[in-house]
């Protein structure tokens, strides 16, 4: 089987799991961004990951616009985020990202990092409000990924973990 990993990564989770897979499956292992449609028409097997941004999932726009041309293709996608994995939050990630054409294949989660110190501008501000928000909440009434927010604050935090990519190499093998 001739599969690529496609990646798209701000902070460095995601191209850390995009390495993972490769070494464990051989696969290629490219930027989503460096990538044309015509270079994954003979691949078998297309892993695709993103970083989870306000809900969304980097580097998915490239997979829904292509997904015509892919649809003999055994695709799967991954998502890095900072918050624990939460059940419910993740199905609402997958019904928000992963409908139309792309309802159906297989959405795994992987658990990132956080450095506030290492974040773009906007992404520090929006995330000061985010913190600034969320601390005016009862702590007993924040959901998963508001109460992992208040925790982390400024810490430096790295929660990869090579055991998440197990689920993502059992479906491929």
């Amino acid at each position: 089987m001739k599969g690529i990993i496609l990646y798209q990564s701000k902070y460095g989770a995601t191209r850390r799991y995009a390495g993972w897979l490769a070494e464990e499956t051989g696969f290629a292992c490219v930027e989503t961004a460096k990538t044309k449609i015509d270079d994954l028409l003979h691949y078998d097997t297309i892993l695709l990951g993103g970083g989870v941004y306000a809900s969304g999932i980097a580097g998915l726009s490239f997979l829904r616009k292509h997904i015509r041309q892919l649809r003999n293709k055994h695709i799967q996608v991954f998502c890095v985020g900072a918050s624990p994995y939460e059940e419910s939050a993740f199905q609402q990630l997958y019904s928000r990202n992963m409908k139309g054409p792309l309802a159906g294949l297989p959405l795994f989660y992987c658990r990132g990092s956080w450095d506030m110190e290492h974040l773009n501008y906007r992404d520090r501000i929006l995330c000061r409000l985010l913190q600034k928000a969320v601390a005016k909440k009862e702590p007993s009434c924040r959901e998963g990924w508001e109460k992992a927010l208040a925790e982390t604050g400024d810490l430096k935090c790295d929660w990869t973990s090579k055991s998440y990519i197990a689920p993502i190499l059992k479906v491929i093998r």
